[in-house]
């Protein structure tokens, strides 16, 4: 299977990866454990609109999780589950023209069930009082980053 992607794609994962994790550094203090408010999440509605923006989410956990407190399971485990969440995302929403909020919601429902479970597995943290929080906040910024993402198609399409 060949991808055919085209330098601008690439750029873009790249951009989009740096971001992410430069967001997650940044506000470290919240973007880590069970009451984590990762602001970063806020770009992950926008792989609604192009597919290979699901890599460069990968890519920004992982170098985002370097500095967690969690080591292999946010190494290893979370840049996957990341992954497959964006992708999840970018199918579900494609086939409501790429809305970003269905996206939004689709990787915000898939990400906090994984990391409540993740929590469970390293700490004992029981997934019925981590789960809630978790999806809670996850489905703010999502819903923050679709709103953002709304207003700058106002403007221009920048996923052609």
């Amino acid at each position: 299977m060949k991808l055919n992607l085209k330098v601008k794609d690439v750029a873009l994962v790249a951009v989009f990866a740096a971001l992410y994790s430069v967001l997650v550094y940044i506000f470290a203090p919240i973007s880590f454990l069970a009451l984590q408010f990762r602001f970063a999440g806020v770009l992950r509605p926008a792989i609604g609109k192009k597919w290979v923006l699901a890599i460069g989410y990968g890519i920004g956990v992982v170098v985002a999780n370097f500095f967690s407190p969690l080591g292999v399971w946010d190494l290893v485990f979370m840049p996957i589950v990341s992954l497959l969440a964006g992708l999840a995302g970018y199918v579900v929403a494609k086939r409501f023209s790429g809305n970003y909020f269905v996206t939004g919601i689709v990787i915000a429902t898939i990400v906090p069930f994984c990391l409540s479970w993740m929590l469970g597995q390293a700490f004992g943290a029981p997934m019925i009082a981590t789960f809630p929080y978790l999806l809670v906040s996850e489905q703010l910024v999502c819903l923050i980053g679709a709103g953002i993402f709304r207003a700058i198609d106002l403007r221009f399409k920048w996923w052609t």
